[in-house]
């Protein structure tokens, strides 16, 4: 360097070198007396970790670098919310598979409810066609015999009446034994201690056991042309051929009064007398009046009622309030609505049933008024049991027509209902689930909208596309642009709310 007058100013430059010069010297020379002390290790270190730490040195520093390091914590906010979606991204997909298992095992399930279902109902339809055509070939049996004891007991009644009492105990050893089998297995069998069966036996300990009795007769006459006929009108005994129940209930009320007939009118005199000496007596002989007859056939209706009273009312008290039906049960039902029944059903609980047993013996009374008539009048008698087989006939054309046919009717419009219900129930037609299954489909749209939530506060959807068999469920889009997609293979494509 050039100064002036070429002398260096005071504390220039050069003298400092020459100063540092000397000292650089002097320390030479103490460094070769003392140990030296380096600093080497402690910079390599340091710029190192600076290295590491990949600052940017502070002479290149710039202002977005300053706003770089700002937005740190939105940067380390976003990381974040990264993790968290890819957490809820696993979530998802395990409630996903869980659903789906549920989905499978309940179609599953609902399978082999519906595969029992329609077993059960095959076996019932299988075991309801067996009853059927054991029914039927019971009711054609019925029938043959009905329509064969109508023309056997005409032929015996008008060309060979001294056989009509032996027909009607051969009938009665048929019938009987059936009746108290069905009865005894529908729980009916208290109606077998009913007036009409206790004339039955009336009239078969006249005819075979007691055949000189003419109180025994007298009482059995009464009693089966009077409470024994007129039940086919109070109880509405039908000639129905295919039904065994109906049958055997007509043959018990009208062929008492029809086999008396007989015996009374259609034999000849001498047979009767070594025969039935009594109905000879009572006849020819001994003609009682209408009082007589009357008082004969009470006692014996006493005994009948009070053995029924005291045997079934009083002793089967608890059988028949816990449901077993009685003929005071069944007549307190039938005639609720008429006059007479709401009379009774007035009365306290513990009066009704001497109520009914007065009434009943006032109306077997008023049936027993006209006996005397038809004892001794042949053509009166006849036409009596005629108008009796007509009544059942009547009966049992009400019955084909009518109840029959109604109960035809109803099956076939419940039948209908059952068709018309089991095409709108949800097993007859399920919804899908994914793979094309039949069931109920997997609420992925819910599942997907609780982390979609958690990015989002407003309110959003989920869009169901399908392309194909291939069903894309698409939910809002990230912060970053990425879209969260779940796919599904399904054959329904349906729109679900978030």
């Amino acid at each position: 360097m050039v100064y002036e007058n070429n002398t260096p100013p005071a504390g220039s430059n050069e003298d400092l070198i020459q100063d540092n010069d000397q000292g650089s010297c002097n320390e030479s020379a103490d460094s070769a007396e003392s140990p030296q002390l380096s600093r080497s290790s402690s910079v390599s270190s340091s710029s190192q970790l600076i290295d590491d730490w990949d600052f940017t040195p502070l002479d290149k520093l710039t202002v977005f670098d300053v706003l770089d390091n700002l937005a740190l914590p939105l940067r380390l906010e976003k990381i974040n919310k990264t993790l968290n979606l890819k957490k809820h991204r696993d979530k998802v997909k395990e409630q996903y598979v869980k659903q789906k298992e549920r989905v499978i095992r309940k179609r599953d399930e609902e399978l082999e409810k519906l595969k029992g279902k329609y077993t059960k109902g095959l076996d019932e339809l299988i075991v309801r066609w067996n009853d059927t055509a054991a029914i039927s070939a019971r009711e054609k049996i019925s029938f043959v015999v009905g329509v064969s004891n109508i023309f056997i007991t005409g032929f015996l009644a008008g060309g060979y009446p001294e056989w009509m009492h032996v027909w009607y105990s051969l009938q009665l050893i048929y019938f009987m034994p059936l009746r108290y089998y069905t009865y005894h297995k529908k729980g009916y069998h208290y109606f077998l201690a009913d007036l009409c069966y206790f004339v039955n036996v009336l009239l078969v300990l006249s005819i075979w056991v007691f055949p000189n009795s003419r109180r025994l007769f007298i009482s059995t006459y009464c009693l089966s042309y009077g409470n024994n006929a007129w039940a086919i009108a109070m109880w509405r005994n039908s000639l129905v051929f295919h039904s065994l129940d109906k049958v055997t209930s007509l043959f018990i009320h009208i062929m008492p009064p029809l086999v008396l007939h007989c015996l009374v009118h259609q034999l000849d005199s001498a047979y009767l007398e070594s025969r039935f000496p009594a109905i000879s007596r009572v006849k020819g002989i001994e003609q009682y009046g209408l009082g007589d007859m009357i008082l004969y056939a009470t006692v014996p209706y006493a005994t009948w009622q009070i053995s029924y009273h005291f045997f079934i009312t009083v002793r089967r008290a608890p059988q028949i309030k816990a449901g077993r039906p009685t003929s005071f049960t069944w007549l307190r039902k039938s005639y609720a609505k008429t006059w007479i029944g709401k009379l009774v059903l007035k009365l306290p609980e513990n009066l009704q049933e001497f109520a009914f047993m007065f009434i009943q013996y006032i109306y077997a009374l008023l049936t027993m008024l006209p006996c005397a008539f038809w004892f001794y009048n042949k053509k009166m008698s006849s036409i009596f049991i005629s108008c009796l087989g007509l009544w059942s006939v009547y009966n049992g054309a009400t019955y084909y027509i009518d109840v029959f046919g109604n109960r035809f009717q109803k099956e076939l419009e419940q039948l209908k209902k059952d068709v018309a219900k089991w095409q709108n129930s949800p097993e007859a037609h399920p919804s899908p689930i994914p793979g094309g299954t039949a069931t109920e489909d997997i609420p992925l749209a819910k599942v997907s909208s609780e982390f979609a939530g958690d990015e989002q506060q407003s309110t959003t959807k989920t869009v169901s596309t399908t392309t194909g068999r291939e069903t894309v469920h698409t939910a809002p889009k990230r912060e970053d642009g990425g879209e969260i997609r779940e796919r599904n293979v399904t054959t329904v494509t349906t729109t679900m709310p978030a």
